[in-house]
């Protein structure tokens, strides 16, 4: 468990501890927003928001990914899905092919404008995150792991 000075970095205020576990929420919460701070920011210079950057890194990370596929990577609504598809098709960063196997499913793929797009925001992700690696070492590394595929798989 963090420490009460490590908590105290989140900002100025403190929080009430209603339960044993509301630091660890708190660097979660706090440290997820640190960590994509500069993606955003980088993003929203490009007219895009957090949606469209999960949406390009999936579609980098996937060959021949379908909308339906992408629905359900994400885990949100077709509806959810619609308007930042459609404003990623519109502004060239993504674009659509029949699949030669099925006429009813469209294949996704980056453009290069998406590559770069995606490439820039999650590099300024990763050197944050790289940076902590560095801090806490292997062992650290591979606690983070091990707490974030727990709470991925079971939340």
């Amino acid at each position: 468990m963090a420490t009460n000075s490590r908590a105290a970095k989140i900002g100025q205020f403190r929080f009430a501890r209603l339960d044993p576990l509301d630091e660890a929420l708190e660097l979660m919460f706090f440290g997820w927003k640190g960590s994509i701070r500069q993606a955003d920011m980088y993003l929203a210079s490009v007219g895009l928001y957090r949606v469209h950057h999960r949406i390009l890194y999936a579609i980098a990370r996937r060959d021949d990914l379908t909308v339906g596929e992408l629905h359900e990577i994400l885990s949100i609504s077709k509806q959810a899905l619609h308007r930042p598809m459609k404003q990623l098709f519109d502004q060239g960063f993504v674009e659509s092919t029949r699949s030669p196997t099925s006429h009813r499913h469209k294949i996704l793929r980056l453009t290069p404008k998406g590559k770069r797009t995606e490439r820039a925001a999650s590099n300024r992700e990763r050197e944050i995150i790289g940076k902590a690696f560095a801090k806490v070492g292997k062992s650290g590394c591979e606690s983070w792991s091990d707490v974030m595929a727990f709470v991925t798989d079971n939340g």
